[in-house]
């Protein structure tokens, strides 16, 4: 059975057409809902969803499934997401396909990047996990804005003729505005801030296999943050385990926190703090956490 992930931004041809065309087999749709923006940018993408929807049960006899994507700039949260609907869909038995055509780059490479990371975990499924891309054949904003300049045109037209219509004038001005804008800057204007900064980072995760003892160390770091040292780790694991701390122990934690630093798997991060070393989850640390803790929502 073969399942499309489809993030749904503000395009409707590349997310079904390839499909149609190439008469690609597709059983099971699962739909992704931005819901960021503005009221008008929200119930568009609505709206596209609801059309892709119908047309992939009508033109491909596929089910479909419609989900929220709560907040499209929350990086983690969107490889989260991601995450635990390619692993309900492996678990099932399914064959996976990503979508990383529309929506924005955010969730694009949240989408790309927990698919990679599923790959290398789940080596035995790694030929069952897709990600794909299509081209537009023609983009509209460049067609619009020269419709844009003849309307513009035939508006001073107007007014040259000795039509005094106060919104010919307006129309006119506005046009000419957003066309000034448009040659100035492209499609997009400004820089949003999303949490405080300007930039999203998008971490390159690379999940590999994790031990038990691994596994637990890297719980213990999301659920209680940053330690002071690796000793200071060991014996908070060694009181959750209930095991007497001893230097074999401790030595057992240094070699496995090695073992998930920078060195290794990078899923910790060490800072030297004196003569000891701050301890805690990297970027790509917190991301597996996230993505291993708790029930699958998408079962």
């Amino acid at each position: 059975m073969h399942t499309h992930i489809v993030p749904v931004g503000f395009d409707y041809d590349r997310l079904i057409a390839p499909l149609v065309r190439d008469q690609c087999d597709v059983d099971r749709v699962i739909l992704l809902e931005g819901a960021v923006g503005s009221e008008a940018n929200v119930e568009y993408s609505r709206h596209l969803s609801r059309k892709l929807a119908k047309d992939f049960e009508n033109l491909l006899g596929a089910t479909t499934d419609r989900f929220v994507l709560e907040d499209v700039y929350d990086y983690d949260e969107a490889f989260e997401q991601a995450y635990d609907l390619i692993t309900a869909e492996l678990d099932r038995g399914n064959e996976v396909w990503v979508n990383v055509a529309a929506m924005p780059r955010t969730v694009s490479f949240a989408f790309a990047t927990a698919a990679h990371s599923l790959m290398v975990e789940r080596q035995d499924e790694r030929e069952h996990i897709h990600t794909y891309y299509t081209a537009p054949e023609k983009y509209l904003e460049t067609e619009l804005a020269e419709e844009l300049r003849a309307q513009s045109a035939l508006l001073e037209d107007f007014l040259t003729a000795g039509v005094d219509d106060e919104r010919v004038e307006t129309r006119l001005e506005s046009a000419r505005d957003l066309l000034a804008e448009f040659d100035e800057r492209g499609t997009t204007i400004g820089a949003k801030e999303i949490d405080g900064a300007h930039i999203v980072e998008l971490p390159v995760a690379s999940f590999s296999s994790v031990k038990p003892f691994e596994e637990f160390i890297l719980y213990k770091l999301g659920e209680d943050g940053e330690f002071d040292s690796v000793s200071e780790l060991a014996e908070a694991l060694a009181r959750e385990l209930n095991e007497e701390y001893t230097d074999s122990f401790r030595s057992k934690v240094i070699y496995n926190v090695d073992r998930l630093g920078p060195g290794g798997k990078g899923y910790i991060e060490r800072e030297e703090h004196g003569k000891s070393y701050r301890t805690r989850l990297s970027r790509i640390g917190e991301l597996w956490v996230r993505a291993h803790s708790g029930d699958n929502r998408f079962e």
